[in-house]
């Protein structure tokens, strides 16, 4: 039994570490097309919940009204996050965007403390600090940048906020819904939530369809952060969620260098340096995280 939770420790984090970057890499993705935030929200979680819908209904497998409630939160607040995330993406550089986004382990610690009873040490809270050192080291890098804007900087922040809530709603329920489940009717919730925001933003009661070539688009989508949502979900029931949220300032360097060869968005020296303390202290919370995990099981 105590090798088997191991096993599933590491598989935790060994999702968690995909996930966040499939999501860095989503973010470059949304960052580069034309169509707008929420309509890029609104169409991606109505695939996915067409999508997920069938593999749910050829592997045998109903939703029920329970369920529905159970899941409403987490997935009425998800579908605003990505909704405003992506609105914020196309008003503000990437790494902006980002990077205001890696102020949520400092929320998760404080709720995984008291509402979880995680222990967190002055060692976690102390690599938390150095690492959003290096974080504020790449905003000062990028604060330069023409198409910096205080509106999208802004949404990032609401969106930060929202992701966090989201983290916890998801540990919750994790326990008493399945991935796949959790996963679809997240979609479906929140594509229904977010339709009078795509609606508006649209100015028409009618969201425009998008063309073939968006639905290619929304499909990588899709696939990329989108699955990065699906191995999250799973890795909420195997790791902290202090460590799920540190993983997150992860974001910010994948998506830097991401939208530096595809979008064409410069890394000055200052964000390269901040990268670097980043990536260093996020290695040594997952190598302390895997110690803890194997004197636990022995």
């Amino acid at each position: 039994m105590e090798r088997t939770n191991f096993l599933q420790a590491n598989s935790g984090r060994l999702a968690a570490g995909v996930a966040v970057v499939f999501w860095a890499a989503g973010n470059v993705m949304v960052a580069s097309f034309d169509l707008p935030g929420m309509q890029i929200a609104f169409w991606r979680l109505l695939l996915g919940a067409c999508v997920y819908g069938v593999v749910m209904a050829a592997t045998g497998r109903r939703v029920t009204w329970a369920t529905v409630r159970l899941v409403a939160l987490p997935a009425m607040t998800m579908g605003l996050e990505i909704a405003i995330f992506f609105t914020a993406l196309q008003n503000t550089t990437v790494a902006n965007a980002t990077i205001i986004g890696t102020l949520q382990p400092i929320v998760l610690l404080a709720v995984a403390s008291r509402r979880f009873q995680e222990q967190v040490t002055g060692w976690l809270f102390g690599a938390s600090l150095v690492a959003l050192g290096g974080v504020a080291l790449v905003i000062l890098g990028a604060s330069s940048e023409v198409v910096w804007s205080p509106w999208g900087d802004f949404l990032a922040f609401v969106a930060m906020l929202l992701f966090s809530a989201y983290f916890v709603f998801v540990k919750n329920v994790r326990g008493r819904v399945d991935t796949l489940t959790l996963q679809t009717v997240s979609m479906a919730i929140g594509a229904a939530t977010v339709f009078p925001l795509a609606a508006i933003d649209a100015g028409t009661l009618a969201v425009p369809f998008p063309s073939w070539g968006s639905w290619l688009f929304l499909f990588a989508l899709l696939m990329v952060p989108g699955t990065g949502h699906f191995l999250m979900n799973w890795a909420h029931l195997h790791v902290s969620l202090s460590l799920a949220g540190l993983l997150i300032l992860s974001i910010p360097v994948v998506s830097g260098l991401g939208a530096w060869l595809v979008v064409g968005q410069s890394i000055t020296l200052l964000q390269g340096v901040g990268m670097v303390v980043v990536i260093v202290v996020l290695a040594l919370v997952v190598r302390r995280d895997a110690r803890l995990a194997i004197r636990s099981s022995a």
